[in-house]
């Protein structure tokens, strides 16, 4: 009798429960996790899916009709785009401005910048696609403009996302350019500022606004609206600022 008044009252959870199905930007694997938690410990009737990629292929997926009701890029030109072919139902807003940083398994010198890349001992530079990721739009603007590109473009080794562009630079690559984010993930506590890693000087590339936007999916469906909210809280923004971004 107490397992049937049991599997009774987990239906009624189940089914009252709230579904949120997002899109998210690589870039913010890290940070989505404890950003899911703080929302539940406000919200534990409601389930998030996260589903993560580049910004331009998520896109791509929205546009052709994959069902998500949130979408937050690395790139306020995508989000701009759904807005204006109206799929998406909210403007789009930044919530949060990334860093880019370049990260090497092995100590390297830091100190002479983007110099340290046309050494012949970095013979493999993991990059994100900049045709579909927004960190590696960046990466390649920060190497034109410190007069490295066209000197290392040859050892480019291509990430799908900037996810996978973390994973290429400390498996495949001797240097990578990453989202500052995913250093400040548990798995990367061991690696040293300035030793394995160092900023990549802001000035050199434009800001990375991320934006983000409640798609046409999601109209009648209220709970993404309070994670939208949640997004831009005090609590939300700690997070985000936790993980390495600039939040105003």
């Amino acid at each position: 009798m107490k397992k049937i008044v049991l599997g009774i009252v987990l239906s009624f959870v189940l089914l009252s429960a709230g579904e949120i199905k997002i899109a998210v930007a690589a870039n913010v694997s890290y940070a989505i996790e404890p950003l899911k938690k703080a929302f539940y410990a406000l919200y534990p009737k409601t389930n998030i899916e996260v589903i993560l990629g580049s910004s331009g292929k998520l896109t791509a997926q929205i546009k052709n009709g994959a069902p998500y009701e949130l979408f937050m890029s690395a790139n306020m030109k995508y989000p701009e785009v759904l807005y204006k072919e109206g799929i998406a139902i909210t403007k789009p807003i930044v919530y949060a401005q990334g860093a880019l940083a370049y990260l090497s398994v092995d100590p390297q010198d830091f100190t002479q910048g983007m110099r340290l890349l046309t050494d012949d001992k970095i013979a493999k530079i993991a990059i994100a696609n900049p045709k579909t990721a927004p960190y590696g739009v960046a990466a390649v603007e920060a190497l034109k403009c410190a007069n490295v590109y066209d000197a290392v473009k040859k050892k480019f080794v291509y990430g799908e996302s900037i996810s996978q562009t973390v994973t290429y630079a400390m498996t495949a690559a001797d240097i990578g350019f990453i989202a500052k984010s995913s250093l400040f993930s548990p798995q990367m506590a061991h690696l040293k500022e300035g030793v394995n890693w160092s900023d990549v000087d802001a000035s050199l590339y434009t800001p990375i606004d991320q934006g983000m936007v409640i798609l046409k999916k999601a109209e009648a469906n209220p709970e993404v609206k309070n994670f939208y909210d949640f997004l831009l809280s005090e609590k939300a923004k700690e997070i985000l600022q936790n993980f390495g971004y600039k939040v105003e």
